[in-house]
């Protein structure tokens, strides 16, 4: 039996008794691939099919790496160049002009592929461009702006994400780094203005601030203590209104100008607290009675805190002259006191008071009644099928609602009061 009557595959072609392996060509004819002399027809068959199997692979691989992105239009159409060429000359078994068609769908798709690529190149180069003019903008706009250390993080943010962008027309990005560049060295010149500008503020102040401790100074050993303490008064007005100077110099001023200060005040109190025990115990004395009198608060009975507050100023008008610097505040401190005293006194009147109880009464009363009309008459709309009205009269009840719980708490209140 010869090797053409073993083979059998006439699509693909054949291998002769001679051993030639034989293709059948997309017009018909037969065309020598080459030789097989290794025995069995069907297993040489198997080999140029293999080759032909190889070539579809690579196709479809061409083809998948494509659509993916993980190869380029021109790689794609050079390995279905390359097997379109093999094609002239095959060394294989398949079917040749599904092959070809299987290139030229690789081919056609690779346009496609460059025409999309193309447009997205496009559209990237006009959403850089975009960005890049949107940074421009941004950083014209803050080249005013006093807000120093966040607007220059703000400008390194916008020069990193410029730096970021992919580059595309040198031109066009040309024109927008130079309104980006001019408005951060507008800005750095302002901000390098108003630094001298602080710096020789706080110079000035160094000036200042060491004549007031001069004049500190001066006052520290005066025991004229009146008119001293009215002068550093106004010698702490004229170092609250001076410039500040830099960090660790306002620092040393502010320690050498206290130091001054504390000198006199101190000297002052050991006069005052060795001329004025008795005054500074009545202080501690009244200090101790205003200490019960906040103990009354908050007020729960106005009648017994009004009359506890009575026997505690029987004790108070007892007790002696104070130091006169902390009169002032030991009075406010009383009178505050008496006011809410006075002010629990009205509020219980208030809520015992029974005509305003009654008129509270009454408009609960009025509520309820208005509550109960409306609720007949949506009783009535939805037996008459009227949903419209239905719905009309249930939000004038939910209304009502709100302001009968509002009625019902103030009379609550006058209810807690009895």
């Amino acid at each position: 039996m010869g090797m053409e009557q073993v083979m059998g595959d006439v699509e693909a072609g054949r291998i002769a008794d001679d051993g030639t392996v034989y293709v059948r060509m997309p017009d018909g004819s037969d065309k020598a691939v080459g030789q097989w002399a290794a025995g069995d027809p069907a297993a040489g068959m198997e080999h140029y099919r293999r080759r032909y199997d190889d070539l579809v692979v690579e196709l479809d691989l061409a083809r998948k790496r494509l659509k993916s992105g993980n190869t380029s239009p021109a790689q794609a159409v050079a390995v279905a160049n390359r097997i379109k060429e093999a094609l002239e000359q095959p060394t294989f078994l398949g079917d040749i002009a599904l092959l070809a068609q299987k290139a030229d769908a690789v081919i056609e798709l690779a346009d496609a592929r460059r025409v999309e690529l193309a447009a997205a190149k496009k559209q990237a180069k006009e959403d850089a461009l975009a960005r890049r003019t949107a940074i421009a903008d941004e950083a014209e706009s803050l080249a005013g702006s006093t807000k120093w250390k966040a607007t220059g993080q703000r400008y390194r943010e916008l020069l990193d994400e410029w730096k970021a962008l992919p580059r595309f027309d040198k031109a066009a990005e040309q024109a927008q780094w130079e309104r980006f560049s001019a408005a951060r060295s507008r800005f750095d010149k302002i901000r390098k203005q108003h630094f001298a500008e602080l710096d020789e503020a706080r110079g000035q102040a160094v000036v200042v601030k060491d004549e007031l401790i001069r004049r500190a100074e001066a006052l520290s050993s005066s025991t004229d203590w009146g008119e001293t303490s009215r002068a550093f008064r106004d010698l702490m007005a004229e170092w609250k209104a001076a410039p500040r100077a830099g960090r660790d110099q306002e620092d040393r001023l502010w320690a050498a100008f206290r130091a001054a200060q504390d000198k006199f005040f101190d000297a002052r109190n050991a006069v005052f607290t060795e001329r004025n025990e008795e005054e500074v115990r009545n202080l501690a004395a009244k200090e101790a009675i205003l200490a019960e009198v906040e103990d009354l608060f908050p007020v729960r009975d106005s009648r017994a805190a009004r009359a506890r507050f009575s026997a505690l100023m029987g004790r108070w008008e007892q007790i002696g002259h104070v130091p006169r610097n902390d009169k002032p505040g030991l009075d406010k401190r009383l009178r505050s006191f008496e006011k809410r005293i006075r002010e629990s006194e009205a509020d219980h009147w208030r809520r015992t008071d029974p005509a305003a109880r009654a008129l509270a009464q009454n408009t609960v009363d009025s509520f309820q009644a208005s509550l109960a009309k409306l609720q007949r008459q949506l009783e009535q709309a939805q037996a008459g099928g009227d949903d419209r009205r239905a719905a009309k009269i249930s939000n004038s009840m939910e209304s009502t609602k709100l302001l009968l719980a509002a009625a019902e708490r103030a009379l609550a209140e006058y209810s807690a009061a009895d």
